[in-house]
């Protein structure tokens, strides 16, 4: 392989150089000044790029289209554009929520047969095994973006709902790279994808869905046999669609071994047999939705709050203005929530504080309630991450006398 130059010294562009043998370009955004790394990498600031001396530029998938590097760049393409004839029998996920554990549940039921998953999930191209016989994908908006060659032979597209706009400029132009792969897709190869997207032309075999039931019955899964629901109920039907397609194999047995991540809708029972569940990760209104919807057989007391960069929470109000519930707003959005809360008749209590609103909850509630924690927010206002928000609130629980 040529050695391309390299945009952004990070995860995904340094597993590539180390792959390379070192030696490799970098220019970075952070770079003050060039310095040699190690593996004899060399990174330049940003500034001094001069597309003129590169034949080949590969971006770390967090740069936008508006970036200077990519803006400049005259030979570019992604991490999955390089490796694409290296690319084994390989199926994508990507979705606003949801895909991290697509592509885990599918892995877990592939791992008898040899996959290996990674992309967004956390290990890039460069270190996964080409003699693999199936890759497993978790593909960002990002990475879609910027690839115009690699292409999958299953595509599976969770539902979406506009996300990144910072960094695709529109809920357009993100649904368009979501539904990227399909330009490349052939005749024979599968996708499912959410119905009432605007499709683009495609020789795959599209399945449009519009509900778990609606997969259950198309690729004739029994949901009875499953034991995860609402959200994580589609995930597992969608990971089981692609066992069927290419195995005739619906392994309820190892579907149900599988353990979803912390901070995912993780329940945990007080002292005094009360149900709370962390539901942490849900930094985005669609997580927090399915999370009430999971749970709307219950009275919920729903925590909810932190950073929520500007989005529309209309929708999520919408929706709990028609269920059986009590929120307890905590965060940097705490008075955006209480003014949508008034606006939807729907009582609150206001916490400022996650600990606050645990002890409070644990005051108030009953042995039939749910006390759910899924803020629909980012979690920096108050904590290091969700997860040690997550964490928090479990120890907050463990303290309750």
């Amino acid at each position: 392989m040529n050695k391309p130059t390299l945009f952004g010294y990070g995860l995904t562009t340094k597993a590539i150089a180390k792959k390379l043998g070192g030696g490799c370009t970098f220019f970075d955004d952070k770079a003050e000044q060039p310095y040699t790394d190690e593996e004899n990498n060399h990174i330049f600031p940003s500034h001094l790029f001069d597309p003129t001396k590169s034949q080949l530029e590969i971006t770390t998938p967090s740069f936008p289209p508006s970036h200077p590097l990519v803006q400049s760049a005259k030979n570019m393409m992604s991490e999955y554009d390089f490796f694409a004839n290296e690319m084994p029998f390989s199926i994508w996920i990507s979705g606003t929520n949801g895909k991290t554990t697509t592509t885990q549940m599918l892995t877990h039921l592939l791992a008898k047969r040899g996959a290996v998953s990674g992309g967004n999930i956390g290990t890039p191209l460069a270190e996964l095994d080409t003699n693999a016989p199936i890759w497993i994908l978790e593909s960002s908006s990002f990475t879609l973006h910027h690839t115009n060659v690699a292409s999958p032979n299953i595509y599976l597209l969770l539902p979406i709902t506009p996300d990144h706009l910072d960094w695709h400029g529109t809920a357009e132009q993100y649904e368009a790279d979501k539904l990227k792969p399909l330009l490349t897709m052939k005749e024979g190869e599968m996708a499912l994808i959410p119905q009432g997207l605007n499709l683009p032309q495609t020789n795959a075999f599209v399945v449009e869905y519009d509900s778990a039931e609606f997969v259950a019955n198309y690729f004739d899964i029994d949901t009875s046999k499953i034991r995860f629901k609402a959200a994580f109920l589609e995930d597992a039907l969608l990971a089981l669609a692609v066992t069927k397609t290419l195995f005739d194999e619906l392994d309820y047995e190892t579907i149900n071994a599988f353990q979803l991540d912390n901070h995912r809708q993780e329940e945990k029972k007080d002292a005094k047999g009360k149900l709370w569940v962390n539901d942490s990760k849900a930094t985005n209104l669609d997580a927090t939705v399915q999370a009430v919807k999971g749970y709307a057989d219950r009275f919920i007391r729903l925590i909810l709050g932190g950073n929520d960069k500007g989005a529309d929470l209309t929708p999520l109000f919408e929706l709990l203005s028609n269920k059986k519930v009590h929120l307890y707003t905590i965060g940097a959005n705490s008075q955006k929530l209480a003014t949508l809360a008034e606006h939807h008749h729907i009582g609150y209590t206001a916490c400022q504080t996650l600990e606050n609103a645990v002890n409070i909850i644990a005051k108030e509630r009953t042995l039939d309630d749910v006390a759910l924690l899924s803020p629909a927010a980012a979690s920096q206002d108050q904590f290091l991450s969700y997860k040690d928000r997550g964490e928090k609130f479990f120890q907050y629980i463990d303290n309750l006398s």
